[in-house]
């Protein structure tokens, strides 16, 4: 089963460390994942000797992983994997939650005004994801039951223009 892991266009090298870390790949192979997809941005992995900067493809702890900086589009990884891991980005989870995909996301907790961790709470609160922190990630995929989750509501795009016309009174 495939995992994949994205931060998105920022940095967040904790996210990228943790996800290549020996308890969350054995936490990862434990629970059937055996492919690991990693989408690190600008983050810099510093833990992987065979790391080469760009992109590479490695075995560690059971584990498939390859790594890269950035493609033009995720949605092929993103409707590919069994899981996906997230920054708490609104783009990004939006994107994974409009595919039906059981999604962990991790707040980067060193952006401005902390915004990804309210997005993230509200979130769970509702049922639609599971948010976790870097200390917390191998121990929440470990307990993660992505039937727990609630399914996340289509896009219904007259709902935005009846709310444009009623404040321009054309209702």
């Amino acid at each position: 089963m495939l995992v994949f892991v994205t931060v998105g266009s920022t940095r967040f090298d904790a996210l990228v460390e943790a996800s290549v870390s020996e308890p969350v790949l054995s936490t990862l192979r434990d629970s059937g994942h055996d492919r690991l997809i990693i989408q690190r941005g600008n983050s810099v992995i510093e833990s992987l000797e065979e790391f080469n900067g760009e992109s590479c493809t490695i075995q560690r702890h059971g584990v498939d992983i390859e790594i890269w900086r950035f493609k033009p589009f995720i949605q092929a990884e993103c409707e590919q994997a069994d899981l996906v891991i997230s920054h708490a980005g609104s783009g990004t989870i939006l994107d994974v939650l409009r595919l039906g995909k059981p999604l962990i996301v991790v707040p980067n907790s060193t952006l401005l005004d902390n915004h990804q961790e309210e997005l993230a709470s509200a979130l769970q609160i509702l049922g639609h994801l599971k948010a976790t922190s870097i200390q917390d990630l191998a121990s929440t995929i470990a307990s993660f039951e992505p039937r727990d989750l609630v399914p996340f509501p289509p896009f219904d795009g007259t709902k935005f223009s009846k709310l444009v016309d009623e404040e321009m009174g054309f209702i």
